[in-house]
């Protein structure tokens, strides 16, 4: 941001063809740009899947993947690590892509990738009211969070014991509500 006082216009700037806040004090542009989530479908030796059940909202007491907005200067390997021990302490390795999946009512990018438990200790974090892992035939599919929690874990079920699977891209389409 300038030093001088920002007096911002609703325009559109030159060479651009989008409408922007545009400072008419100093040009500058303030772009608003979707949120890039990372998160991960972390398996255990025995193959269940952590989950975390939500303290925060939105969708608080739901079950969620450990996900979480990247920060700034991060990979976004790095963020679904983050994520991962913020949220219920577990120390993961991010073993590959499973999908990226747009929802641009709400304008969000959000990247899962399947990872392993590295360390056989989880707990829940300050986002987390408990964190626990499920077997496969056993989730808690009808307290699922978000839309992108259920996609994540078909396409990590889709990609069980395949190697150089392409991964998923999924939309939500515009209109529809995400619980």
């Amino acid at each position: 941001m300038p030093d001088q006082p920002v007096k911002f216009e609703r325009t559109v700037p030159e060479g651009d063809n989008r409408t922007r806040n545009v400072c008419s004090t100093c040009g500058f542009i303030d772009y608003v740009n979707p949120k890039i989530v990372a998160g991960s479908v972390v398996f255990n030796a025995a193959g269940e899947i952590l989950m975390c059940r939500r303290a925060i909202e939105p969708r608080s007491g739901f079950w969620t993947l450990p996900a979480g907005f990247m920060e700034q200067g991060e990979s976004v390997e790095e963020a679904a690590k983050r994520e991962a021990y913020e949220e219920a302490f577990a120390v993961i390795a991010i073993e590959d892509l499973i999908g990226v999946y747009s929802v641009p009512r709400i304008s969000q990018v959000q990247i899962f990738f399947r990872a392993q438990l590295v360390e056989p200790e989880i707990r829940p974090g300050p986002e987390s009211l408990e964190v626990r892992f499920f077997a496969l035939d056993d989730l808690p599919e009808a307290e699922f969070a978000f839309p992108s929690v259920r996609w994540a874990v078909d396409d990590y079920l889709a990609r069980q014991g395949k190697s150089g699977v392409a991964p998923e891209m999924r939309t939500q389409a515009k209109g529809i509500t995400p619980y």
